[in-house]
């Protein structure tokens, strides 16, 4: 019987005899090895050169889940939840190291048994990925999905869960996928694995299922407001951004207030009037995306031959985040980059202008700088868009029109709720 990965295993080798369980191999380790976990919980590395024969103690067996039976209550709505992987999806198994549940609309029943009193659900994963992964490809078979289920009649609102690292592109990408919008989109994920007393999930999707049958038509995002279990933000899908690498709290509104603060027991506080409202509409979906769009950060000493690759590959747009006001280097001969700006755009190619301080927005004539790069270098600024979210409507924009000059006018202008007219003071650091 030939061992597999969870299998109890006695290893006899030239260097001893142990037993444990056989592990995976991680993808980073080199091959060769058999990796065991001892009894005492420790992991360790047997040449397989040195293994003389592996015998299998006990088979392993994937844990099984039980559902209790799932009524459809009839006063209730229906909310479709689409997984897209990441942690609030799947749990690990300490046997092996690995994950092992997908979970369903039964499991999430089970670990939240409120959720029954709150809707019906039905869910379907549509694809297991790590949101770092993730690509145009990924973001059109998103917007396929959420589409076909925000068509069917019986769903009021969609939950959509993912990883958390790329989750304001994907908002970003869907917000400007979907057209005539008439039901909730609501993006939730954890920052902490959901099978962990600690972790985020329960709570962020109990408030997304919330959301999700209310009467805010955005696409947008549910995670915590604060360390604790008070209440969650609701987010614009093109205004929000990770500022942490592991707080729960760490998704916060960017030059925009939140949409509303959604509390476990239902209530929903409206903070932000600019939303949309339910209606009875089908939603269209303009789902594709260019793979030739680039986003480079500037920093001092840039060597402005960077700039070439995006000709030599032909790219059909940059998007540069730029410093502060949307500043680049230009005065300094040496390293000016108006030389290649000019140079793509006379080769086609439209560069946009936003800021790394993600906070405040850009503009094109305050300083001499900033209007060689608008006037004389033809770059166009984006206003107060952030830089992951001009690259998504890039994208977006390409695949949807070829023509340059269109593009350069639709970039600045707002589609969905990208640009704000004006900075409100109370949403910094909010």
């Amino acid at each position: 019987m030939k061992p597999q990965a969870g299998d109890k295993v006695r290893v006899k080798s030239s260097d001893g005899e142990y037993e444990g369980i056989l592990m995976p191999r991680p993808e980073i380790f080199e091959k060769g090895f058999l990796v065991l976990k001892l009894e005492n919980g420790y992991n360790i590395g047997i040449d397989e050169k040195k293994v003389s024969k592996v015998d299998v103690l006990e088979q392993y067996g994937k844990p099984e889940q039980g559902h209790r039976e799932r009524k459809h209550d009839p006063s209730l709505p229906t909310i479709s939840i689409l997984s897209f992987g990441g942690t609030i999806s799947s749990k690990v198994d300490y046997r092996t190291g690995g994950t092992y549940a997908d979970y369903t609309a039964e499991d999430f029943v089970q670990m939240m048994p409120e959720l029954e009193s709150v809707a019906n659900l039905r869910a379907r994963k549509v694809m297991g990925i790590m949101s770092e992964d993730m690509s145009p490809e990924e973001w059109e078979a998103m917007a396929k999905a959420i589409h076909a289920e925000l068509n069917e009649k019986e769903v009021a609102g969609v939950v959509v869960t993912q990883g958390t690292d790329t989750l304001h592109f994907s908002t970003a990408a869907i917000s400007f996928a979907l057209r005539n919008l008439s039901k909730p989109v609501v993006f939730t994920a954890a920052q902490r694995s959901i099978d962990r007393g600690s972790s985020d999930a329960f709570m962020n999707l109990l408030c997304a299922v919330h959301a999700a049958k209310g009467g805010i038509v955005e696409v947008m995002t549910c995670m915590h407001g604060s360390l604790d279990d008070d209440s969650c933000l609701l987010i614009r899908g093109t205004k929000v951004r990770k500022m942490h690498t592991s707080r729960r709290d760490a998704f916060r509104p960017i030059n925009e207030l939140p949409l509303a603060r959604v509390f476990p027991d239902g209530k929903i506080e409206v903070l932000n009037q600019n939303h949309r409202k339910r209606s009875s509409g089908a939603v269209s979906v303009s789902g594709q995306f260019s793979r030739d769009v680039g986003l480079l950060y500037a920093y001092p000493g840039m060597d402005p031959d960077i700039l070439d690759f995006f000709l030599e590959k032909k790219y059909g747009g940059v998007v540069i985040a730029a410093t502060a006001l949307g500043h680049l280097p230009v005065t300094n001969e040496r390293n000016s980059l108006i030389p290649k700006l000019k140079k793509l755009r006379d080769g086609g190619i439209p560069v946009f202008i936003t800021t790394q301080t993600v906070y405040g927005r850009v503009h094109p004539y305050v300083y001499t700088n900033l209007r060689k790069l608008s006037i004389g270098a033809g770059c166009t600024f984006c206003e107060d868009m952030l830089p992951e979210v001009a690259y998504i409507k890039l994208c977006w924009i390409l695949a949807q029109h070829k023509d340059v000059e269109k593009v350069r006018e639709l970039m600045p202008t707002n589609i969905a709720g990208e640009i704000t007219t004006r900075s409100d003071v109370e949403s910094f650091l909010y």
